[in-house]
């Protein structure tokens, strides 16, 4: 029998955007967090190299609801996986594949998106149990690459791109299949108001639904 547990489900959402806060101070969460769920973000990352990460993230999840899945990215070992479960994270993102924490996370139920940059990286994250793939940084492959990368894959696997990704091109990454993007800098920067952060999640909303017809 195998040792890896069943593979968690990649949502779906209705936008699959994954905002990505990192940074973002525990004072900070409550506003910003309720913003961006106003705006129609249903999945929030905070890396865990952000200050008293795990306190921001206990503070996220209880603003939302069951249908958003709040959790950490950064994420490196699975004593953190431990730590995010008792936090009540849902979305465990990593910048690499690491057998041991996908393994734990998907034995805490957790939706897993670690980073891949290659074919080889890839299919170990699959095997290890993976819900979606993040290309990163994706602004180095393009949607060239990551399409050429992408016909190799099983169908059923979700995948995601992260790194140099903004708005203005959701529409060159969708051509090509994809429908998942992380959002950091182009949406949130440490000390952002929470006018600027709520007009740039309406604009990237906005043209996601455009460019994915939902609007």
């Amino acid at each position: 029998m195998s040792d890896v547990p069943a593979r968690v489900v990649w949502p779906s959402f209705k936008r699959s955007l994954v905002a990505i806060l990192r940074g973002i101070k525990p004072e900070e969460v409550e506003a910003s967090v309720e913003t961006l769920i106003e705006a129609g973000f249903e999945a929030i990352e905070i890396p865990l190299n952000s200050p008293d990460a795990f306190r921001s993230i206990a503070s996220a999840v209880r603003l939302g609801g069951p249908e958003h899945y709040i959790g950490a990215g950064t994420v490196l070992t699975p004593e953190q996986v431990d730590r995010l479960a008792e936090a009540g994270g849902r979305l465990l993102v990593s910048p690499n594949v690491d057998a041991s924490v996908l393994r734990r996370a998907a034995a805490h139920g957790m939706v897993t998106m670690p980073g891949v940059f290659t074919p080889t990286e890839a299919f170990q994250a699959i095997a290890a149990g993976a819900s979606a793939l993040k290309f990163f940084p994706a602004s180095v492959l393009g949607p060239s690459g990551v399409s050429a990368i992408r016909a190799v894959l099983p169908n059923d696997i979700e995948i995601g791109v992260v790194g140099g990704v903004s708005e203005d091109d959701f529409e060159g990454y969708a051509k090509v299949g994809v429908r998942s993007f992380g959002l950091g800098s182009s949406l949130y920067k440490p000390g952002m108001s929470v006018g600027e952060i709520r007009e740039r999640a309406d604009k990237a909303v906005l043209l996601y639904d455009r460019v994915c017809g939902l609007r």
